[in-house]
């Protein structure tokens, strides 16, 4: 389930942030980027805080 929600949350925030990046300003490119960058550095280490986060509020495996 915590993996179910961690895709959604970062698919979310990529998607939310381009269309700001269109509508607001092109710095919301750089979220963007941060989202792709947490994502690329949890594959690595094998650690994620935002499964920490859902952990800490009670989400089950």
């Amino acid at each position: 389930m915590k993996n179910r929600i961690i895709r959604a949350i970062a698919g979310s925030f990529v998607l939310l942030s381009l269309v700001l990046s269109i509508y607001v300003s092109p710095n919301w490119l750089w979220f963007t980027a941060f989202v792709g960058a947490n994502l690329l550095q949890s594959s690595i280490t094998k650690w994620c805080l935002m499964e920490d986060i859902l952990t800490k509020l009670g989400v089950k495996d």
